[in-house]
């Protein structure tokens, strides 16, 4: 495809997936202090009595401007589906994170991530939701929990469910693996090295880690295709014209699993790009619900 036939489809895409207004919660409920620190609830649709528990995991580079309000159509969509859903906010880096947190270099646009902030926030989400989804929503079942994440999120979701493999001086590891049926990561950011190399989201991935002063050093605690095997079912699912995080992203994570004797599913969707996995009004949606159908029934 010509590229400028390539770029006016991706911003359609995007369009559309933006297109829908935002829709609220059933219930909220903190996991800590910081406004960022919420896990917004929605019950079935289908008004079942128990219904397992889908936890999402935004994306947006990581970056304080997208918030968890833009995916609040998916987690509906997810809801009439017949699961119960709980949308997981966390801090994100913004115009007001110091240039030292990004390598001391400001970039033209907004840094992405806090370390440790960011990761110290989805680590107490996913710790404090089952007592949480117990309280705020009956409905969810805990042994049932299926975490996704779309994009800078899909890379959160796979390291979440990575902690108990993280290094051993690591203040987010676990003792034993999450209580998961499984991971389904949306043209997740799954290899961060790889990521850096492609330039991922304007510089994003270096951002996160605070700029190659620091990258070496805290890569083995943050990049999911380093922390492998998990033991938990993961499934990516990414479109082949994906221009924000490029599908060999996903192969490459895909392969590193493999190296380390693991089986990990990569579904790619043909003509598909980046937002149609998370746009309501997409059939891309539907096959992410089916890939979490499959874990969680």
């Amino acid at each position: 495809m010509p590229e400028d036939a390539s770029a006016a489809r991706a911003a359609a895409e995007e369009e559309s997936a933006f297109s829908h207004p935002p829709v609220d919660p059933d219930v909220s409920a903190p996991y800590g202090d910081h406004p960022d620190q919420v896990i917004d609830f929605y019950a079935p649709r289908t008004g079942a009595a128990s219904a397992p528990l889908v936890v999402i995991l935004h994306g947006g580079a990581w970056r304080a401007r997208y918030d968890r309000r833009h995916i609040t159509p998916f987690a509906d969509f997810l809801a009439r589906r017949g699961f119960a859903v709980a949308n997981v906010e966390y801090r994100r880096g913004g115009p007001d994170i110091p240039a030292q947190n990004t390598g001391g270099d400001p970039a033209s646009v907004p840094p992405a991530g806090r370390w440790p902030e960011t990761f110290d926030d989805v680590a107490a989400a996913l710790d404090a939701l089952p007592e949480l989804a117990r309280e705020a929503l009956p409905s969810a079942d805990a042994r049932r929990i299926v975490l996704t994440g779309h994009s800078a999120g899909g890379h959160l979701a796979l390291w979440a469910a990575a902690r108990h493999v993280l290094p051993a001086d690591s203040p987010w590891r676990t003792e034993r693996p999450a209580p998961l049926r499984g991971v389904v990561a949306l043209a997740p950011i799954a290899d961060l090295g790889l990521s850096e190399k492609l330039d991922v989201c304007q510089g994003a991935v270096d951002q996160l880690l605070g700029g190659q002063h620091s990258f070496a050093e805290r890569l083995p605690h943050a990049d999911p295709a380093l922390l492998l095997p998990t033991g938990i079912a993961t499934t990516l699912v990414q479109g082949r014209t994906d221009r924000d995080v490029p599908y060999e992203v996903a192969e490459s994570f895909a392969d590193a699993a493999a190296r380390a004797g693991e089986v990990v599913g990569v579904t790619l969707l043909e003509d598909v790009g980046h937002f149609p996995l998370i746009d309501p009004a997409a059939d891309a949606a539907a096959v992410v619900a089916e890939e979490i159908a499959q874990l969680a029934f």
